[in-house]
């Protein structure tokens, strides 16, 4: 599995379709891959496993997210003052 993983990273370019998100406004996709990227990180790390596969909803999130979104949700995170549930 993380083979395949691996594989995808190196051929991504751009977010792919997501059935979810079928809309042109992407804000919701930018949101959910932020969630998915620390819940996934948050769940392998408390089971000790790689969280390489986590990579995926990063890179996503980073290719549709502004990035004063990002520093905005990472300094909340920091802060504990964040809305979203990860």
């Amino acid at each position: 599995m993380a083979e395949d993983i691996k594989g995808k990273l190196e051929r991504y370019r751009t977010a792919p379709f997501d059935s979810r998100f079928p809309n042109t406004n992407q804000t919701k996709n930018c949101w959910q891959n932020y969630l998915d990227y620390h819940r996934c990180q948050k769940s392998l790390e408390s089971k000790g496993v790689d969280v390489a596969p986590c990579d995926w909803y990063k890179r996503v999130y980073k290719t549709l997210c502004p990035i004063s979104w990002v520093e905005k949700w990472d300094g909340q995170r920091d802060d504990g003052t964040f809305p979203g549930k990860i």
